[in-house]
């Protein structure tokens, strides 16, 4: 059973261009270039309707490719144009992030600051106790925000941390005063 995202060929737009040669799926728009290795049991085909993803065989393995490809594909060609956006919210009171150069700098009631490195393709930028993360990767993204949450995951009392902008995280109730 192949997937329902791989049956029809995936619209490429005006202003993107998509190659596939030698392993590597490469899609180049206005604002950016994107590139990912192919697995070795999945086949994808560039056409005037769009890109074409067929499994190579018939085992389980390819066949669950084609779906994951074709989202990949999806997100490639979106992330192109107009760049995937994750914002986190930094809540606690003396709790601050500050942008170094290419690091930023977390100030999250540990002894020590905490210091991650900006990855390749992703700008950040840091308002008060905002903290806005861009990219045309969609999983570098995202891979980038999970990592800043790591830092100072959101705790249920309180409710500090670092947490994403719209996240709900569920409350306790403290101990109770007799």
């Amino acid at each position: 059973m192949a997937s329902r995202l791989a049956k029809k060929p995936i619209v490429i737009p005006g202003k993107v261009q998509v190659t596939s040669a030698e392993g590597v799926l490469t899609v180049k728009g206005s604002k950016a270039t994107l590139s990912r290795a192919i697995h070795s049991s999945i086949n994808i085909e560039v056409t005037p309707e769009g890109i074409v993803i067929t499994p190579k065989n018939s085992s389980r393995l390819s066949h669950a490719l084609t779906g994951t490809f074709a989202a990949h594909a999806k997100a490639m060609i979106k992330g192109v144009e107009e760049p995937f956006k994750k914002n986190l919210i930094l809540t606690g009171v003396g709790y601050k992030v500050e942008l170094k150069g290419k690091e930023l700098v977390f100030a999250v009631g540990f002894s020590h600051p905490v210091a991650l490195t900006i990855p390749e393709g992703i700008t950040a930028t840091v308002a008060k106790n905002t903290i806005s993360i861009e990219g045309a990767d969609k999983q570098a993204v995202g891979q980038f925000a999970a990592e800043i949450r790591q830092v100072k995951k959101p705790e249920p009392y309180l409710g500090k941390g670092i947490a994403y902008e719209g996240e709900v995280i569920r409350r306790k109730q403290g101990k109770k005063a007799v």
